[in-house]
């Protein structure tokens, strides 16, 4: 599963978490995102307890998607200690993702 985040709790979750973050951000109208977004929920059940996972709608929250420069959905970002460690920027398959997570456990 994965969380919500919003402008509101952006900075509480991601930010300030001492866990390895991943931020999925996309748009309702976006095809590739409902291809991403099963994946997302999946890797939040996998990494549960190491990793906090979460889903941005970018049209419901543009602050955090500006403040990162997200022009493309479906993006990626991968958090530590409140800094981007990596990005993804399109649909791709679930391993690509894990990779990326893993190297920040």
């Amino acid at each position: 599963m994965a969380l919500e985040i919003t402008d509101a709790n952006f900075e509480e979750i991601v930010l300030q978490s001492d866990k390895p973050v991943i931020v999925d951000f996309w748009a309702e109208w976006c095809g590739p995102c409902r291809m991403v977004g099963p994946i997302v929920a999946e890797i939040g059940e996998d990494f549960s307890g190491r990793a906090i996972v979460g889903k941005l709608d970018v049209d419901s929250n543009p602050g955090v998607a500006a403040k990162y420069g997200i022009r493309n959905i479906p993006t990626i970002l991968y958090f530590q200690n409140g800094q981007v460690k990596d990005k993804q920027v399109g649909a791709c398959p679930k391993n690509v993702l894990v990779t990326k997570l893993e190297a920040l456990l």
